[in-house]
């Protein structure tokens, strides 16, 4: 998409000068604001024309039934999807009578700029209505970091010309019509009307509407405030009704005058407090707002920005393409968990209604890596979200006759909401991935009052269900059999290695904080007998490997399988699943996205740099990336065996995939995870940055096209500065103590203040170029940009 006349390549903001009403969609994705808490999709302001509307509020949804053709044991009874809340950003123009629509008139200039360093969106248009009366308009929308039930725009219009006549509709507008869903299955089930009114309040500038969902029982308010200034005689007036309160302005502007709004509005929802609690909630958030004013939310959110920008910024020199989308990664993926405060971080984030608004393995094995060393609080708040959960997947555990805890596959509240029981109950590697996410995060921050109160239980609780769901053979092997791993395209395999692989980690890390946290094992109930046991699983855990091949199999048996038809299968046939059945994808060599390839990433400790090397060459030819999340991955993988063009390519995927829309889905929200996987692709590919055991380690190496590569990440409360060139990299801390870590396999020591340049070893032997499957090769970068 933005490759379209109409976008810029910027480093430091999203720029669109004209618009395009058929892309209108995409563009509300990508010009979404939010802050974890609160969601507003980039429409418009006076709301039409839209692709579609979205006021999103982090864990709020309505239920709704999962019909199934045949019932079976286990099944979910209800889907959950997020629901569209209360919309404050409309403000509606009227010039001389006439509405202010882009669809008439002449549209003179129109341009949107979304600012990463602000976290502000501006607009700016001149429109010319169907009489001939000219006016520019001016706005500026924020969602604030600071204060996270509050957003707010300003909005101004000045006529052009001649004198002319304005009236501003300044609204809070519930249960709005809704385009029809598409025909994908991945994109939200469109709930109809899903709030049922119990208060509505319009006084002078101030606007209440409380509502309630019908079935999942949450009640939700919004409220919203003004400022005004304008011309002698401006007016105003308010209303307000079931599904809309509104303030109306009318003044009559001379060339050169301006009539400017500032309306805050404040946003939140609870499923337990009362109607009169809650009200009271919105109006005093919106009286911190309008205390703080404009003026102020704009410098907060500047000043939050610039402390966040200042330890995770990416710096990429050679390819302004790549360098404008990892800021545009980094903004979006800070936007959907900077405030969630143990809510879920959703796949889509708040920027739509894809996927019904659900929480998957994503979060833990793509987000949370970059949160954890860029934002780590966030990261803690979301692993906050699973320690809440528990009880629902503990519950879920005991149905399926297991101990301990089984996450779900996708969920909002925390129970089981998926229909396909292959992933819902088999893939149980979102346990693992939990734990991973916990354990990265402990040894990232040191943060022990997390590891003792919420790691702790969460890591005891996902490797009870790994000694529950395997068993020891004969020879004293442990295996784990009847799992779905990530690849999707693959289910109910025995021994599938990452799913053993993360199994492993997450038992050997449960034991691990046992040891160090007693008193509150035995509260949790675990005995000296139950961590020896996890300990004996893990050492014993099996590790399937084709001994013919001469290497590690993605399942036990995999390599077995008749491979998938690459040449008999046209490009109008991805992705795979919408048109072949499961059963065939499952009978054969074909991956949906990266599996064993992640593992070896994960779990690089398990693995010889041979090993990876044969691996990956197998695998790439298979895997057809009908998953967003499996480029950022193969691009780790080729760069760390040392194809680094390959990985260039892998890294253009990831990083272009909602700015070109290359899934065709961005219009129902942006792909987080695949953001996400951008600096992934970049810090742990072409940095080779790994954390294993507490050890934090580099092997950068950069491709032909790229001259520098400079990032920060935080650990242990320290700001380590990594910045390469293709011959030497120097490593630097402004402060705190002496860091430790490997450099290409060498320990030395980072000392605040004394930058530590060491050389980038030559790079190994050029090997064969792995292939990929008939035209899915990934597109080539263009060399040099």
């Amino acid at each position: 998409m933005i490759s379209h006349p109409a976008y810029g390549v910027e480093p430091w903001c999203l720029c669109e000068s004209e618009l395009n009403l058929d892309m209108l969609a995409q563009s509300e994705s990508l010009f979404a604001l939010a802050n974890g808490h609160v969601g507003w999709r980039g429409n418009l302001d006076e709301g039409e024309p839209h692709g579609l509307p979205g006021t999103y509020l982090n864990g709020v949804y309505e239920l709704h039934p999962l019909p199934y053709a045949e019932a079976g044991y286990g099944y979910p009874a209800s889907g959950q999807s997020i629901i569209n809340v209360t919309n404050g950003k409309i403000i509606r123009l009227l010039v001389d009578d006439e509405p202010f629509d882009l669809r008439y008139g002449r549209l003179d200039s129109h341009e949107r700029v979304l600012d990463f360093r602000t976290g502000v969106l501006h607009r700016r248009v001149q429109w010319t209505s169907p009489a001939g009366s000219t006016v520019r308009i001016s706005s500026s929308r924020l969602v604030s970091f600071t204060q996270r039930a509050v957003a707010a725009i300003a909005y101004e219009v000045e006529a052009l010309g001649t004198p002319l006549r304005v009236v501003l509709q300044s609204e809070l507008v519930a249960n709005e019509q809704l385009p029809k869903p598409g025909g994908d299955p991945r994109s939200a089930a469109a709930l109809e009307s899903p709030l049922v009114a119990e208060e509505n309040f319009a006084c002078g500038g101030r606007l209440r509407l409380i509502h309630r969902t019908a079935r999942s029982g949450l009640r939700v308010a919004a409220a919203a405030d003004h400022v005004v200034q304008g011309p002698d005689g401006t007016a105003m007036s308010s209303e307000s009704a079931d599904d809309l309160s509104r303030v109306t302005l009318t003044a009559q502007l001379l060339p050169g005058q301006k009539l400017r709004v500032e309306k805050f509005v404040t946003h939140g929802w609870s499923s337990t407090r009362s109607l009169p609690a809650l009200h009271d909630q919105v109006d005093a958030a919106l009286a911190a707002a309008t205390s703080t004013t404009w003026d102020g939310l704009h410098a907060e959110q500047r000043d939050y920005l610039s402390e966040f920008w200042a330890g995770a910024d990416v710096q990429v020199e050679g390819d302004p393409e790549i360098q404008q989308a990892v800021r545009f990664a980094l903004f979006h993926v800070l936007q959907a968990g900077a405030r969630v405060e143990e809510r879920a971080i959703p796949a889509k984030g708040l920027t739509g209604p894809g996927y019904d608004g659900h929480c998957f393995w994503d979060t833990e094995t793509f987000v949370l890596p970059v949160l954890t060393y860029t934002a780590p609080g966030a990261a803690a708040q979301a692993l906050g979200w699973r320690c809440a959960t528990l009880p629902p997947a503990q519950e879920r555990a005991r149905q399926l006759g297991l101990a301990g805890a089984a996450f779900p596959w996708r969920t909002i509240n925390g129970a089981e909401c998926s229909s396909y029981w292959p992933a819902g109950t088999a893939a149980f590697h979102i346990n693992a991935d939990i734990a991973d996410a916990v354990l990265r995060y402990v040894a990232a921050t040191g943060d022990d009052t997390f590891e003792r109160e919420t790691g702790l239980p969460l890591l005891v609780e996902t490797a009870r269900l790994w000694r529950a769901l395997g068993h020891h053979d004969k020879d004293g092997n442990y295996h784990l059999h009847g799992v779905t791993g990530p690849d999707e395209y693959s289910a109910l395999s025995d021994d599938n290695t990452y799913t053993n692989l993360m199994a492993q980690q997450n038992l050997e890390g449960a034991a691990g904080a046992v040891a160090r946290h007693p008193r509150e094992s035995g509260l949790l109930g675990v005995s000296d007998e139950e961590s020896i046991a996890w300990r004996d699983a893990a050492a014993r855990m099996t590790v399937p490997y084709d001994k013919t091949l001469g290497m590690h199999e993605q399942s036990a048996g995999s390599t077995g399988h008749q491979r998938w038809d690459f040449l008999a299968t046209g490009p109008g046939e991805y992705p795979l699943m919408l048109h072949f059945p499961y059963f065939d994808l499952y009978r054969k060599q074909v991956l949906k996205q990266a599996d064993l390839v992640l593992a070896m990433h994960l779990r690089g400790d398990a693995f010889t740099r041979q090993a990876k090397a044969v691996a990956f060459s197998y695998y790439d030819a298979l895997t057809v990336r009908d998953s967003s999340l499996s480029a950022c991955t193969q691009a780790v993988l080729a760069a760390e065996t040392g194809h680094l063009e390959l990985a260039y390519d892998y890294l253009g995927e990831a990083a272009m995939m909602d700015l070109s829309d290359l899934r065709h889905n961005t219009r129902d929200g942006l792909h987080i995870a695949a953001l996400a996987g951008t600096w992934t692709a970049l810090v742990a590919g072409f940095g080779g940055m790994r954390h294993h055991d507490g050890l934090l380690s580099f092997a950068p190496r950069l491709p032909p096209a790229l001259s520098r590569l400079t990032f920060t990440v935080l650990i242990r409360g320290r700001r380590l500065r990594v910045e390469i060139t293709p011959t030497a990299v120097t490593y630097s801390l402004p402060a705190g103590s002496p860091l430790g870590i490997q450099h290409h396999g060498v320990a030395l020591e980072v000392t605040p203040g004394v930058p530590r340049s060491e050389p980038v070893p030559a790079a190994p032997p050029e090997q064969p170029v792995p292939v990929q499957p008939a035209g899915r090769r990934p597109v080539r970068r263009c060399r040099g940009v």
